[in-house]
């Protein structure tokens, strides 16, 4: 089907429905409106309506296909209406008819709520379900100033009195009517062509700059009310400047004036107008831009609830009176009031649009106060406003806590030469942005609007935003976070973006903006939106630094060689000899997942070693993976998945035990979960006695290999168990080609043929997901062990840090081929050099549970350094008879406190444990103590020591003694949490001593510690002052915070899907009083 090639652009009409449902098992939406909000939502309902739900019909009064009306301006410049198209005319012609159905040059004149049925001009009926309000809003004409229109026409259709002269901005027709009356206009050979525009905000400016291009008007005036132009986003400095670039475009500009009189000839044609001070100006054309009237006549007429100022009444959710029918866009009056810009109404598009969908199963989305900053060009000159602009003048919307003044304070520039005006409004301190104007400049308006928008201390001084340290607009993109909104209108942000263009989606900026639709509204983000994309291209076309972290300039590969070639065996040694500063105690990047992960893939090293132990994250260190609660996860290796029934009897035997949530993986293995730290050994020692080994399941290591029923055993687990590398590993072994073990998903992966294997490598099923590729086909057997031997060492040597081997193969320069000319057929020589270390290697195996129960190493997994007892630091529930920590809280229940400012009423020093709890080690050394109800952390590096809390206040983690000790650049000494890598600076001698990073909302308390006579002392208050403050009991996360939303959600899931769960009793020997689910 071919699109008409006409202005309007409209394909032939598709057939009619005549109101009967086409598709009896999908529902009937009507969406009302096909107009820039219509249009949005339709396509996000299309994109989320994955299990078609819906059946979708918008119908639009106008003839045309939906199109942008902030780009309305642009029009007279080229005069082309397909390209003030939102979609492109294939987006209709090629649609799903099974989907959706569109209705142009139709309005709905009725809306029957009785019989659910909508009724339009052209005498079609359309049933609906769910029917959907976004018909916009008409221009205001001051009606009191006008004649009836000639021929009893009806005063209410603003169409009548186009023909004498009067008009308003709002549609296309509006400009080609002006445009029309404009070419056939003809005046005295003594008079002069004027037009005037009467209001001087938006949209005025728009139609002043519409009728200059049009080039028929000697001249143009733009009449405001106020004393100077756009008084509603901009103050007295910037609207006169404003004011000014208008008058030096050659349009007249008249503030502080009315339009109080309209006069007319005898032919009922404009002649002139009459102002407040009694002049009469000549003019033949009159534009009013004062105003918006939503269009809720028909929604009113069915008996909807409706504003008393205008607009269809909704609720945060766009629901009207009738909770079948909503209203998005400016037709809808939120807390009575109605928003004339169009990002408000995509806001409510992408609301509702979720709702629809998504609310069965999850929270509902709620609409709030909208941002009505905006950034455009006008008349071209470039202005915008930003979050609360006119705090200094109505008081601020918002403080952060703790701000009792209700001042601000505004840092303005001002350059007449260039014609710039930019006003930042800051809290009287001067920390917070909370919002501007910009005139003449507004390459900023993005950053500052993020900013604004977070509401978070600013990064540097806000001089510096104007006069600044220089930097290029690559820069000012990077400081973006995802989250940013670029474009206000279409509501997309800096992530959306960067997503399309890293996935190869968009290698243009006229594509970007086609697939997301940012840019393609007001174009003001468009400068921002270029920004991000040549910061990206450049991104993924050229080097890059890859320099680790502070201390090293050198990448992981290059630390690799080099450690590997002068054979250094100790972290101080590599810092001393490589790192930026040799006194330097590394972080938690260097440390762990670089120069432990070489140490150990070079020399097989004890990972509990005392001068590799501080070295190790938090799993290895205590070899298992630590959960939300601080206990531990533990991991037998099952070869294969192989298990005879004696061993399978005796692991559930031990998680009866010691109430161990247990679960069958997809690893084909059976995971334990919730082992205190202190039952790790005793654990261990029992799995040993009935033949079980460690499955290495904490470490960046092989972590299983996966073979179908048709393989008895695997070699290939056996080989490379427990073997640290860059990021964890996975292998797939299958018998033949029906992929039962998933051979395509996994690090390297094997798949038995008629000759022998095919080698796969580089899968991946984790966030990103990589398809394997064939490195080697028809491999005889006793050569796959020796070509995956070359693959791994040659992956160990070359990867970034924590980089899987998917990431990896992308990013090696000439991928699968140039891998292939390397351990395949021996490019660099280097084959039997591969191959000899890892046989060197896998011959230094050993299982480090199994050396940790022989050495009796218990003191390390104890939870106290000066006591016996244990604390749980999550409450517990049972979910079908099993035991495990209640979630963490979607919303935080208990308010963040600011802990680094505690001020004790007394403190004194008090012995808590022996100085043999707290070694000197190379990488640092950690513990924590209980003191009455709460737990401190000590640490130990370099000689000095230090306390804090033990609680992570992110998510009430006592977690903080098992982080990594670090050093920044500064020289601060920080501990990382090892949850979620919070990073809080715990050296009291320090000016942002207590303080996180890399949240400003968090905290520690610190302790003065010392150390004599062999003991370790710590000042503390009195321990019901300090419970108080840090106490576990106090802080713990409880299940009543989080088991009521849990339980909605899943029960519904369980009910749409007819889901029958089980619930089982606890087990009488570890029966208990916590909540069964």
């Amino acid at each position: 089907m071919k699109v008409e090639e006409h202005i309007g652009g409209v394909p032939p009409l598709p057939g009619k429905t005549d109101g009967v449902k086409q598709y009896s098992d999908m529902k009937n939406m009507v969406i009302v409106g096909l107009g820039m909000t219509g249009i949005a939502f339709l396509e996000k309902m299309l994109n989320n309506d994955t299990a078609q739900e819906y059946f979708y019909t918008v119908i639009g009064e106008e003839p045309y296909l939906a199109y942008n009306r902030v780009g309305l301006t642009e029009y007279f410049e080229h005069k082309n209406f397909d390209k003030l198209l939102l979609s492109p005319k294939t987006f209709y012609e090629e649609r799903n008819k099974n989907r959706w159905n569109f209705k142009v040059d139709e309005a709905v004149v009725e809306v029957d709520r009785d019989h659910k049925v909508a009724k339009t001009s052209k005498g079609n009926s359309y049933e609906y379900d769910t029917l959907v309000f976004a018909t916009g809003s008409n221009g205001v004409l001051p009606l009191q100033l006008l004649p009836d229109p000639v021929n009893g026409k009806s005063k209410q259709d603003y169409r009548n009195y186009r023909e004498m002269g009067c008009f308003v901005y709002r549609t296309i027709d509006d400009l080609n009517s002006m445009l029309s009356f404009s070419e056939e206009l003809s005046i005295p050979k003594d008079s002069t062509k004027r037009a005037i525009v009467v209001g001087g905000g938006l949209l005025g400016l728009e139609a002043g700059k519409a009728l200059l291009d049009m080039k028929t008007f000697d001249n143009v005036t733009v009449v405001h009310r106020s004393k100077w132009l756009l008084s509603q986003q901009m103050d007295e400095k910037g609207g006169a400047l404003l004011t000014e670039k208008v008058r030096d475009l050659g349009v007249t500009a008249r503030t502080g004036t009315t339009v109080d009189e309209l006069l007319f000839d005898n032919n009922g044609k404009l002649k002139a107008v009459k102002y407040n001070d009694g002049e009469i100006e000549e003019c033949q054309l009159l534009c009013y831009t004062i105003g918006i009237q939503p269009r809720d006549e028909v929604a009113a007429e069915s008996g909807l609830v409706c504003s008393k100022r205008g607009g269809v009444a909704i609720n945060n959710f766009m629901q009207t009176s009738d909770p079948n029918i909503y209203a998005i866009g400016e037709c809808a009056s939120w807390n009575d009031k109605t928003f004339g810009l169009i990002a408000p109404g995509i806001t409510m598009a992408d609301i509702l649009s979720f709702n629809l969908i998504q609310s069965k199963f999850h929270s509902p989305k709620e609409f709030s106060e909208p941002d009505i900053g905006t950034r455009l060009k006008l008349m071209g000159v470039e202005v915008a406003s930003f979050g609360d602009y006119f705090a200094d003048k109505n008081g601020p919307k918002w403080l952060p806590k703790g701000y009792t003044l209700k001042k601000v304070r505004s840092l303005v520039y001002e350059d007449p030469i260039e014609g710039i005006y930019i006003k930042l409004i800051l809290t009287q301190d001067g920390k917070y942005l909370l919002g501007g104007i910009l005139v003449g400049n507004t390459k900023q308006f993005t950053k500052f609007t993020s900013i604004a928008k977070q509401r978070k201390p600013l990064p540097c001084p806000a001089s510096e935003f104007i006069l600044g340290k220089g930097g290029d607009d690559d820069e000012d993109a990077d400081m973006l976070s995802d989250d940013t909104q670029v474009c206000s209108c279409q509501n997309i942000s800096k992530g959306t973006l960067v997503e399309n263009i890293r996935n190869g989606k968009c290698s243009s900026l006229g594509e970007l903006k086609s697939v997301t639709k940012a840019g393609t509204s007001c174009g003001g983000c468009e400068p921002t939106m270029k920004a991000i994309f040549e910061s990206e291209m450049k991104k993924m076309g050229k080097q890059l630094s890859n320099a680790l972290c502070a201390h090293f300039k050198q990448s992981r590969a290059d630390l690799f060689s080099i450690i590997m070639v002068k054979q250094y065996k100790s972290f101080k040694e590599i810092m001393q000899n490589v790192g930026l500063k040799p006194e330097a105690a590394g972080c938690e990047i260097c440390k762990p997942t670089t120069i432990g992960s070489i140490f150990s893939t070079l020399y097989n090293r004890h990972i509990l070693d005392s001068d590799v132990h501080g070295l190790q994250e938090t799993n290895d260190r205590y070899l298992g993976n630590i959960q939300r609660n601080g206990t531990y996860s533990v991991i037998p290796r099952m070869s294969a998945g192989e298990i005879t029934p004696e061993k399978l009897i005796a692991i559930g035997n031990i998680a009866q035990k010691y109430d161990l949530y247990t679960k069958i993986t997809g690893a084909q293995r059976v995971d334990l979960f919730g082992a205190l730290k202190q039952d790790l050994p005793k654990i261990w020692e029992e799995l040993y006695e009935h033949g079980f080994e460690s499955g290495q399941a904490y470490g960046k290591s092989l972590r299983n290999v996966k073979s179908c029923v048709a393989s008895t055993w695997c070699r290939y687990g056996k080989r490379y168990k427990g073997i640290r590398s860059p990021h964890k590993m996975k292998g797939g072994v299958s018998g033949c080609v029906t992929h039962c073990a998933e051979f395509h998903s996994k690090d390297f992966g094997l798949c038995a043929v008629q000759n022998g294997f095919n080698v796969y490598v580089g899968g991946n099923g984790g966030m990103k997901p990589a398809h394997a590729q064939l490195l080697k086909s028809d491999v005889p057997p006793d050569q796959v062990i020796p070509l995956l031997d070359r693959y791994l060492m040659f992956y160990f040597r070359t990867a970034d840090r924590l980089q899987r081997t998917a990431r990896w193969l992308e990013n090696l320069e000439g991928g699968i081929e140039y891998l292939r000319d390397v351990v395949v057929f021996d490019k660099l020589g280097i084959c039997k050099e591969l191959e000899d270390q890892m046989n060197e290697l896998v011959g230094h195996y050993f299982d480090e549970w199994r050396e940790s129960v022989i050495r009796k190493e218990d003191q390390i997994f104890k939870q106290f350094a000066n006591t016996d007892k244990s604390q749980e630091t999550v409450e517990i529930i049972r979910e079908r008879g099993q035991r495990r920590p209640a979630d963490w809280p979607e919303k935080e229940t208990v308010e963040k406190k600011d802990f680094k400012n505690i001020k004790w009423s007394s403190t004194s020093w008090r012995s808590v444990c022996p100085s043999t709890e707290l070694p000197e080690k190379e990488a640092g050394s950690s513990t924590t103590i209980l003191i009455s109800d709460t737990q401190i952390a000590l640490f130990r590096l370099n000689g000095k020591l230090y306390a804090s809390q033990n609680m992570c206040g992110h998510k009430r983690a006592f977690v903080l003694s098992q982080g990594i000790i670090s050093t920044d650049e500064n020289d601060n000494v920080y501990i990382s949490c090892p949850l979620h890598k919070r990073n809080y600076v715990i050296d009291a001698d320090k000016p942002n001593a207590g303080a996180c990073k890399n949240d400003d909302s968090l905290s520690v308390a610190l302790f003065d510690i010392k150390e004599e006579d062999g003991m370790i002392l710590v000042k503390l208050p009195p321990e019901d002052e300090l419970d108080e403050v840090l106490g576990t009991t106090k802080w713990k996360v409880k299940k009543s915070e989080t088991v009521s939303e849990g339980i909605a959600t899943f029960k519904k899931l369980d009910a749409k899907f007819n889901i029958k769960v089980p619930v089982r009793t606890p087990v009488p020997s570890v029966g208990g009083s916590e909540l069964d689910w």
